[in-house]
């Protein structure tokens, strides 16, 4: 049985999901000179990356990126799934914007002019620890009583009727 999204997690499942869809596709097809900015970028914050081309990168990011906007509007995809997905994602997107040079005020969290397209992924980030951090659904929850108890009258529990 597939179950939707709970009506409070559509809105920003879409957002999300469509912005995020929107930077993979976008990358997709970048040439080279932007796949050089965008793996220089990553490359400074992230030293490890290096190792991998500037296209072979800038096509893994697409990849990850359509993958996780596309969780994100699939309704088949469990919330807490999809959520999980963007915490790792924003999570990375946050790091990036704390490790590289001229993104924060000296000394503060509290961005530059030049540290604003990335200092607002943090909301990326809350989104998904919300979605994580979300009561699962009622028709979802385990009920608390045994399957085999009978209430006083003898009769079986209302869950397991």
């Amino acid at each position: 049985m597939m179950q939707v999204p709970e009506a409070r997690d559509i809105a920003p499942r879409l957002a999300t999901g469509a912005f995020i869809l929107n930077s993979g596709l976008t990358k997709w097809g970048a040439d080279q000179e932007t796949a050089d900015a965008v793996h220089g970028m990553a490359c400074t914050a992230y030293p490890f990356l290096s190792k991998l081309p500037a296209e072979q990168f800038t096509r893994l990011l697409a990849a990850s990126e359509i993958a996780v906007g596309g969780a994100l509007l699939a309704p088949f995809v469990p919330t807490r799934l999809a959520g999980l997905a963007l915490t790792g994602f924003a999570g990375g997107l946050v790091g990036l914007y704390l490790r590289l040079p001229g993104m924060r005020e000296p000394g503060s969290l509290r961005p530059t002019q030049n540290g604003i397209p990335l200092a607002k992924d943090t909301w990326m980030l809350g989104i998904g620890l919300g979605f994580l951090a979300a009561p699962s659904s009622s028709r979802t929850r385990r009920c608390p009583i045994p399957f085999a108890a009978r209430c006083a009258r003898g009769r079986r529990h209302h869950c397991h009727r």
